[in-house]
């Protein structure tokens, strides 16, 4: 399947994700390999701009848990949605031009805790693989 570039996204789109993403700790604004704009958090994703040919235009990708995900888009699928190819990860579609900048931020602090989380399981792998720290100043 070929990808929609990023051009194709309506201009400023992603700009209140950016400003409410920002305001949560040690996030950074960045773009992935196709140029689209995302979140992320030590380093690992946060919140994008869904790119795969299966999402609306202007369609937020955000982590959220299986459960959750289920009762957002139960209770307000004119926001958000899912596809096929989304289906098995826990994530939800977001539409930026139906969600309000409440529920944006409470979907963006719940995929902040998630990420945070995972990356703090992931520290102690890492640094078991780095093997210990020496301090030479001493």
């Amino acid at each position: 399947m070929k990808r929609r570039p990023a051009k194709q996204l309506l201009k400023g789109a992603f700009d209140i994700v950016r400003k409410v993403g920002l305001g949560l700790p040690g996030v950074e604004a960045t773009a992935k390999y196709d140029g689209s704009p995302m979140l992320k958090v030590d380093g690992m994703f946060l919140a994008g701009l869904a790119m795969h040919p299966s999402a609306e235009p202007d369609t937020l990708v955000v982590r959220a848990q299986l459960e959750d995900r289920e009762r957002l888009v139960e209770d307000a699928p004119e926001i958000y949605y899912l596809t096929d190819y989304y289906r098995s990860y826990p994530l939800v579609l977001v539409r930026l031009s139906r969600v309000e900048p409440d529920a944006l931020h409470d979907l963006l602090s719940v995929s902040w805790r998630m990420t945070t989380a995972k990356a703090r399981r992931r520290r102690p792998d890492e640094m078991a693989r780095e093997g210990p720290r020496i301090d030479l100043a001493n």
